[in-house]
């Protein structure tokens, strides 16, 4: 099956299949990927727009096939004051990492470079598997916020 179209997150519409992709897969434009019913699917859609958790995409032939999140490796890093956790941010903002960030909670992909980083920063640091959900970014054109 193949797919040029989104439908975005509000469709309200059923999916006949579901993909499931991990943060660098929702992040092409062009992939294929095996859905739950295990039928091949071709995505081809514009480039520079991840796709979200939660959205639905419409094949060549009509049907409607929603993304998932795939659970994956992350590092999470918490801390208890709001003061420590903006530096964190901060310097990881500074080094364009992609974060999802919570409630002085972040979670991005594993590197023990920037681990240790967090670690003399005073946030405490895990490793977890969980669906990664990154910021969308200040200049694009979508926000998703979990």
């Amino acid at each position: 099956m193949d797919v040029y179209q989104r439908l975005g997150l509000d469709s309200g519409l059923q999916s006949d299949e579901v993909i499931v992709l991990t943060q660098e897969q929702r992040d092409k434009g062009r992939l294929k990927a095996i859905s739950d019913s295990g039928t091949e699917v071709r995505v081809f859609l514009e480039r520079g727009k991840p796709l979200q958790v939660g959205e639905i995409l419409k094949t060549e032939c009509g049907k409607h096939i929603q993304v998932q999140g795939a659970v994956e490796p992350v590092t999470r890093a918490e801390c208890d004051d709001w003061h420590t956790f903006s530096r964190a941010c901060y310097h990881l903002g500074n080094r364009h990492v992609k974060l999802q960030v919570g409630d002085r909670w972040l979670q991005m992909t594993p590197d023990h470079v920037l681990e240790d980083m967090l670690k003399m920063l005073g946030l405490t640091v895990s490793h977890v598997d969980a669906v990664f959900v990154p910021e969308s970014g200040a200049y694009s054109h979508g926000h998703h916020h979990h």
